[in-house]
């Protein structure tokens, strides 16, 4: 990574008269090295000043300081011959400082950032799959991980903080990446962690209740979301016309592309738009055939559900958007993969079908029920919980859907953390008709093991809201566990 001048990075905002090279910049003080600038933010939790001490004792040469959103005045002092610049507004600066410092990596490459409550994981994989296939060499930044698909490295959060992701860029730059397809979520938007981040597409999959214990109302989350197509000046906005926001939004965005599984999804719209014309669903996948600005189309992909035929129409519009060609696309689609964890099939002969989602909103798993509906012969069974410490609200909603779509509902417990998991269920089992009726099996890896035992060959059975998680956090802490590794183990007959 670069060694710059601190004085040079600095010099849009404020005129540093002493100088000193520089070799990183860090977060947290834990992480300085000789030659690092410690970037101590005031956060929701703990404000890094507290630790400029600490940090300039590990070796950092400066330390940029948080002053809030309130004073328009930089000030230095030298803290043991080290300069400390208190920098006001920093945290809405910092994804432009970092930039700056990781000499503007997005803009040497083809970024697409995805945002909308439900999708993102696969339609960003789905992307930089048919980049890969037709000759690029596509990254990817998201739930999953951040990295080539051969090789993602585990990220704590959707969308990191402004350092991590221009840090990650650079590296995607170094590793010749040509694209990158980066999940944005409405938290890393709202908080200008992607500020400085060259766009050249976005993506907007759909909107449903998620995250209001932080946004507080869906009009606020909405608007989070509306950031990515306001705010960058991106060449290529493609909008899911089904999605009531997103038609909304196409009203005011006629150089969007709209998609629609439907001609009449996009009959309103005057500008670019791909659509669904017919589809066939089978246990190996789906065959769509559309309309477009770019003409009529086929291709098969082995993808199962609806939701998925509109995560592939998505993926194929932004790649038409960004000018790759229709028949290219067409001919490599059957090669693309379902994405782990994400409507995730598994199946053995004469053994019940049985699909690993990370479904965890009343939307997710509302969608998936009814995608999976249509390649079920006989009863279709849901395995699902609610996490601890988040939205409470969406638990009642969720175990309603469950009764409702699917034959059989076993509630079980996802992420509890610091919660009663018998509170979690309890909540959850308000929203049911029947709720003396439920299946209720706390260990997650039993309520599988029962609806395994209790199935049919003909059915099919959701597990639903860990999807490539292998972890369950509790209360007493963090320990292994992985609904894919526990499905397959069933199916195998190793359990």
């Amino acid at each position: 990574m670069p060694n710059t001048s601190l004085k040079n990075l600095l010099a849009p905002w404020y005129q540093l008269e002493q100088d000193v090279v520089i070799s990183g910049l860090k977060l947290d003080n834990r992480h300085i090295q000789a030659g690092d600038v410690f970037v101590a933010v005031q956060g929701h939790a703990l404000d890094a000043r507290r630790f400029i001490s600490d940090a300039i004792a590990a070796g950092a040469v400066a330390v940029i300081a948080d002053d809030g959103d309130t004073n328009a005045q930089f000030s230095l002092e030298m803290h043991s011959n080290v300069p400390v610049i208190a920098f006001p507004h920093l945290k809405s600066t910092l994804s432009e400082i970092s930039a700056r410092y990781f000499q503007q990596p997005s803009q040497a490459m083809t970024v697409i950032g995805v945002t909308g409550t439900n999708g993102k994981t696969t339609i960003s994989q789905l992307v930089a799959q048919w980049i890969d296939l037709l000759g690029g060499k596509a990254a990817v930044m998201g739930t999953t991980g951040n990295g080539f698909l051969s090789s993602l490295e585990p990220a704590p959060n959707t969308t990191g903080s402004a350092v991590d992701i221009q840090e990650q860029l650079a590296r995607f730059y170094i590793e010749d990446a040509s694209h990158v397809a980066m999940e944005v979520s409405s938290h890393g938007l709202v908080q200008d962690r992607v500020k400085a981040v060259a766009f050249d597409a976005a993506i907007f999959t759909n909107l449903s209740r998620d995250h209001l214990d932080y946004h507080g109302t869906m009009e606020a989350y909405a608007d989070a979301k509306l950031r990515l197509f306001t705010h960058y000046g991106t060449p290529v906005s493609v909008i899911n016309a089904d999605d009531g926001v997103g038609a909304d939004w196409l009203k005011s965005m006629p150089e969007a592309i709209a998609v629609s599984m439907s001609p009449e999804g996009v009959a309103f719209h005057q500008g670019r738009k791909l659509w669904l014309t017919h589809v066939d669903y089978a246990t190996s996948g789906v065959s769509i055939v559309f309309d477009s600005l770019w003409g009529q189309g086929h291709f098969t992909a082995p993808l199962v559900g609806e939701f998925n035929v509109m995560n592939l129409l998505l993926s194929l519009a932004t790649l038409l958007g960004l000018g790759y060609d229709k028949a290219a696309l067409m001919a490599s689609a059957s090669q693309l993969q379902a994405v782990i964890g994400r409507m995730e099939v598994f199946h053995h002969p004469d053994k019940p079908m049985m699909v690993v989602d990370y479904a965890h909103t009343p939307d997710a798993l509302e969608k998936a029920l009814h995608a999976l509906r249509r390649h079920c012969e006989s009863k279709l069974w849901c395995v699902f919980g609610c996490g601890g410490d988040r939205d409470t609200g969406k638990r009642p909603m969720m175990a309603e859907i469950a009764e409702r779509l699917a034959d059989n509902a076993i509630v079980t417990d996802d992420n509890p953390r610091s919660e009663s998991p018998q509170i979690i269920v309890g909540d959850m089992l308000k929203g049911m008709a029947n709720p003396e009726s439920a299946i209720v099996l706390h260990d997650r890896a039993e309520a599988c093991r029962y609806a395994y035992e209790h199935a049919s060959k003909d059915d099919v059975i959701l597990v639903a809201g860990k999807g490539h998680e292998d972890y369950q956090v509790l209360a007493s802490g963090t320990v292994h566990y992985s609904d894919r590794e526990t499905v397959q183990a069933l199916l195998e007959g190793e359990v």
